[in-house]
């Protein structure tokens, strides 16, 4: 499977200018995993550090302490969205960092999410400020539109985050779906664009067909895909298809099970971190069976954005770069695909919001 080209971010401390270095001028053994991360290059924008901070299901009472102790570990990419209902703590603890001298705006990348209830274009640029008030910043790094779904909309005022459901309060309540096309959503996104609101847009959950689409109508293209992938679910025809575009991608629940047997979307039998496979190479590599699946992710080129609320496991997510999967270790865990996915509106719609809306067939 080809990869794309790998560079280490040199991480700051504090207000200090980044500097960077080619995977042939430097050795991930020569430096401290904390303050070199691995990043990879997306179109039109800096280069996006490769491990990010995943903030889905992080609670909100805890979410300002960790992305403080996140962004003093050495993260520099925060995964955020509005559906995650966090982002006014995540805000309180960018503010905190930076007042510290933890490091810089500049240093940071900072993602959100455009929410299903806001795809009518005259609503898209409300959503985006709500999310700059919340996350206490001037410009978002990355845009994305969350899902190719779009649902009736619910004003700010009355419910927010909006959630799914239309009215959570009626007899039987159901999402609502609400027909906009994705090219008016787009193109409301490029103006915020436009507007210096964001400096870069991209898709999530987004198949090789809707992107295409959106190519031969866009005037800004997507600089970002975001979606489920992990060795039991590599979409090698999508992250090809992507590359050939130059689109980058980030992988979300790059752990694959883990964040869904909570919630009963997945059993521990789920798990590849349970992978006879896993288990042996984390024992040659002294690593975690975690830190074995990320590093596969992000050595086949994607971005990953795992989460945590554990602090202690904060450094070990990050802590990558100091050892290499060999080609022959890269295939093992790619044949392990076996389409899983775990994050399906397809199966969750129906079950728990009371609508049938497949994305991905």
């Amino acid at each position: 499977m080809t990869t794309l080209a790998v560079t280490f971010l040199v991480v700051s401390n504090g207000p200090k200018n980044n500097k960077s270095k080619t995977r042939s001028q430097a050795n991930p053994m020569d430096y401290p995993s904390m303050n070199h991360q691995l990043s990879i290059p997306v179109s039109n924008s800096k280069p996006m550090p490769a491990i990010g901070l995943g903030y889905w299901k992080v609670d909100p009472t805890e979410a300002a302490k960790l992305t403080v102790e996140a962004l003093k570990t050495g993260y520099r990419h925060l995964d955020c969205a509005s559906d995650y209902g966090n982002e006014s703590s995540v805000g309180h603890g960018i503010e905190e960092a930076l007042a510290q001298g933890v490091c810089n705006r500049e240093d940071l990348w900072v993602t959100s999410k455009l929410w299903n209830t806001f795809h009518r274009p005259e609503y898209v640029k409300s959503a985006l400020l709500r999310s700059l008030s919340d996350l206490r910043v001037d410009y978002l790094d990355l845009y994305l539109i969350h899902f190719p779904i779009s649902l009736k909309h619910v004003p700010i005022e009355t419910r927010y985050p909006a959630g799914w459901f239309f009215d959570p309060s009626a007899l039987s309540p159901r999402m609502v779906p609400d027909a906009v096309p994705i090219r008016e959503t787009w193109q409301a996104m490029e103006e915020l664009v436009d507007a210096g609101l964001v400096c870069s847009i991209g898709v999530s959950n987004f198949g090789t067909s809707l992107i295409r689409d959106l190519l031969t109508q866009c005037r800004i293209r997507p600089s970002v895909l975001q979606v489920e992938s992990h060795p039991y679910l590599v979409q090698p025809k999508l992250l090809r298809y992507c590359r050939e575009e130059s689109i980058a991608t980030t992988a979300f629940s790059p752990l694959g099970a883990p964040s869904y047997i909570p919630i009963g979307m997945a059993t521990e039998s789920d798990s590849v971190l349970n992978h006879s496979l896993i288990l042996s190479l984390a024992t040659k590599y002294n690593k975690t069976p975690a830190q074995i699946v990320l590093r596969w992710g992000v050595q086949r080129g994607t971005a990953i954005v795992p989460k945590t609320s554990t602090l202690n496991r904060l450094g070990e997510n990050l802590d990558l770069a100091s050892f290499e999967l060999t080609s022959q270790e890269m295939e093992s865990i790619n044949s392990l695909d076996k389409n899983q996915r775990f994050n399906d509106p397809g199966a969750f719609c129906e079950k728990a919001f009371g609508c049938f809306f497949p994305i991905y067939e």
